[in-house]
């Protein structure tokens, strides 16, 4: 990892992390400005990971794929923590977020019982479609294991035709 990586890195973690925090239940995530939504004002929200065997390969050491497990966690705890239930959304608005791409780059390897945080950082919402950075760090040092950006579509639950994304869902008022 480059100098000036690590430097990005270790500055990330300081802003998300507490370092002598524990692994913790509740999410942590920057304060919203109360004049501004959780779209507009680009929190970083964050949830712990521990990697199990379930998660390694046969050295101990995390399966590329399983980050993407990781990623749609922290998604899906984000939305919690705004209120939003996802099983709801499809049942009373129709609608279900679907990942239209992603683009990862692995920096290095988690291993057998490392003590992740995956973060998430909304960047672009457009009618149908949000995208996001995501990260994977060490919570022991805040080294960037993973970096994706992910886009994902608001389709119609019956048909999985694009919709747009319901006013309703992201508004402060909810």
């Amino acid at each position: 990892m480059s100098g000036r990586r690590k430097e990005q890195a270790a500055g990330h973690f300081e802003r998300v992390f507490d370092a002598d925090a524990e692994m913790h239940s509740e999410p942590r995530r920057a304060a919203v400005p109360a004049d501004r939504s959780p779209l507009t004002a680009h929190p970083v929200f964050s949830w712990p990971v521990r990697i199990y065997w379930e998660d390694t390969d046969a050295g101990g050491v995390v399966y590329y794929a399983n980050y993407l497990r990781f990623l749609e966690r922290v998604r899906t705890e984000w939305l919690r923590s705004l209120g939003i239930d996802q099983s709801r959304v499809r049942e009373e608005l129709g609608v279900v977020f679907v990942v239209r791409d992603v683009t990862a780059e692995y920096l290095a390897p988690a291993r057998l019982d490392d003590e992740l945080e995956a973060t998430i950082e909304t960047v672009e919402r457009r009618s149908a479609s949000m995208t996001f950075v995501q990260r994977i760090l060490l919570r022991s040092n805040g080294a960037a294991l993973v970096t994706a950006r992910v886009r994902v579509a608001c389709v119609a639950a019956t048909d999985f035709k694009p919709q747009r994304i319901p006013e309703t869902l992201f508004s402060s008022n909810r």
